[in-house]
């Protein structure tokens, strides 16, 4: 499809959207991730990709960002590209699921679209880099895209230079040695919709953003004046580096944390089935997205918060929602959203303070390295159960405290029984145990680096409305659902989980079942 024809096509998609009753959007359809994965998948990942050399983060040859985080059917999304040399390019846009264990569905490819070189920026106020690239191409979102997280994988067509080869946008297969290699990179975003769910997935770019280092060592951690400055900015217009935490996968590079730490939890619970709907960090500043659905997952490592995301899952938690945290350092930094320089909401996040007070005993180390954090905010265990402790990080055995408790239903699992390495690389303590009904199913020690001993603690409570808060206190919960196509086993801090594990299938199944109701 040239690029004609596809602004044709996206064009009349928009428009049968419109013509949609206004209500049709907010149908229930329980049954739409079910059928959506009995579609044929496609492979997703990357098979050429090269850093700029060996300490960069960013790949020049070919990278891209999009104009936002999340996206309905029949809106706009712009797509920003750049390539290095200049060079036509494709995009094929896949949707993450499980797809008979493929992992993905390829939903359109694009193009091919004359790339070019566009400007890294400058920094500016509050080591912001903000890139105002020239738009590459625009696709409406069309109607019959369900709810997902969407990868984009941007691939150069190599200048042929010996006969017998296509310039169709089709990675080259085989060739002769005068073949020019293709690279290849990710954009990512989400498509959101306003459904009736049973679950909503709730993606962690926040923290995707606030720990991305484009284009050379740029991220919320890396001002010369402490690794925890107040003050400093991200933007989300620019491209995802490759992932920078705790072990390389340059294979990430443009896909934000999501393969990492999110996708093992997308994987299984569209292989199980459920009624599930997904959003972006920011679709939570709506109170409505919450009010929707029965549950909230906050998944893998969900770090930065605004403070009204924090302010609306407390009164959604009151009226009724169930949230599964099944992830840790939640709720950690406050990080209010503002406009980029064009005056786009909510694209920029500004560091300004930790949740929570600190303890007496643990205000020198955090003083170390927190800064001058002299207000903090809410006490983020009154929608969590925990808080993030020092020792900040560690790894650990997950072991049971109570195996009478219903979380425990089907695990065969007995009082002091571990499920080995689930817990890291960071989590939650100090439970909140003044809270009535709070009850801590699991806990035990964290050793950061082997050597600093630290105490973790999984909690779950009773809102009013008999609906459940639970915290699973590890950002490693999703490596015991599932290994997905694409997807690496982190290992950190001398520890590392052991992959798909049926007891942790069985307490998740446990939680959303109470959960959903």
């Amino acid at each position: 499809m040239d690029r004609r024809d596809f602004l044709k096509t996206t064009t009349a998609a928009a428009a049968a959207q419109a013509l949609l009753p206004a209500k049709a959007a907010s149908l229930s359809q329980p049954d739409l991730i079910r059928a959506e994965n009995a579609k044929s998948g496609a492979s997703f990942q990357l098979t050429r990709m090269m850093p700029d050399n060996a300490k960069s983060y960013r790949t020049s040859l070919i990278e891209g960002y999009c104009s936002r985080q999340s996206v309905k059917a029949g809106e706009k999304l712009d797509i920003f590209v750049s390539t290095k040399p200049s060079s036509k390019f494709t995009i094929e846009i896949f949707r993450m699921g499980y797809y008979d264990g493929m992992g993905s569905r390829l939903m359109s490819t694009l193009g091919p679209f004359e790339g070019k070189e566009q400007p890294v920026p400058e920094m500016s106020e509050n080591r912001l880099r903000e890139c105002h690239w020239e738009v590459s191409t625009s696709i409406t979102i069309p109607a019959d895209w369900p709810s997902g997280v969407y990868l984009g994988r941007l691939t150069t067509i190599p200048e042929v230079r010996s006969p017998g080869f296509s310039r169709s946008g089709e990675p080259p297969q085989g060739g002769t040695t005068n073949e020019e290699p293709y690279w290849q990179s990710y954009i990512v975003f989400i498509v959101k919709d306003d459904r009736p769910a049973d679950i909503l997935f709730q993606c962690s770019d926040n923290t995707w953003q606030a720990y991305n280092r484009w284009p050379v060592n740029e991220s919320l951690y890396t001002d010369p004046r402490a690794a925890h400055a107040p003050g400093v900015s991200c933007s989300f217009d620019r491209p995802y580096g490759k992932y920078v935490q705790i072990f390389d996968n340059p294979l990430s590079m443009g896909s934000g944390e999501f393969l990492l730490w999110e996708y093992p939890l997308c994987y299984w619970l569209e292989k199980e089935g459920y009624d599930v709907t997904y959003c972006s960090n920011v679709d939570n500043l709506e109170p409505a997205n919450l009010s929707r659905v029965k549950t909230m997952i906050s998944i893998g490592h969900d770090e930065y918060w605004d403070v009204r995301q924090f302010q609306n899952v407390k009164q959604a938690i009151a009226d009724g929602l169930s949230v599964l945290w099944l992830s840790a350092n939640d709720v950690y930094m406050v990080t209010p959203f503002t406009p980029n320089a064009k005056g786009d909401a909510n694209r920029r996040l500004t560091r300004e303070t930790c949740y929570g007070e600190f303890r007496e005993e643990e205000k020198e180390a955090y003083s170390k390295v927190l800064g001058p954090f002299e207000k903090p905010g809410p006490d983020e265990r009154d929608i969590i159960g925990a808080r993030t402790i020092v020792p900040f990080n560690g790894g650990g055995d997950w072991t049971c405290a109570k195996p009478d408790h219903w979380l425990f239903e089907g695990t065969g699992m007995k009082k002091g029984e571990s499920i080995p390495g689930l817990v890291g690389w960071e989590f939650h303590g100090d439970p909140d145990t003044a809270r009535e009904g709070l009850e801590v199913i699991a806990e035990g020690n964290v050793w950061a680096s082997g050597t600093r001993l630290g105490k973790y603690a999984a909690t779950v409570f009773e809102g009013p409305k008999k609906n459940i808060v639970f915290n699973a206190t590890t950002i490693f919960w999703s490596q015991g659902l599932s290994d997905p196509p694409g997807h690496m086993i982190p290992w950190s801090h001398f520890s590392r989980p052991h992959g798909p594990d049926e007891r942790v299938q069985r307490i998740t199944k446990n939680a959303l079942k109470r959960a959903i109701g």
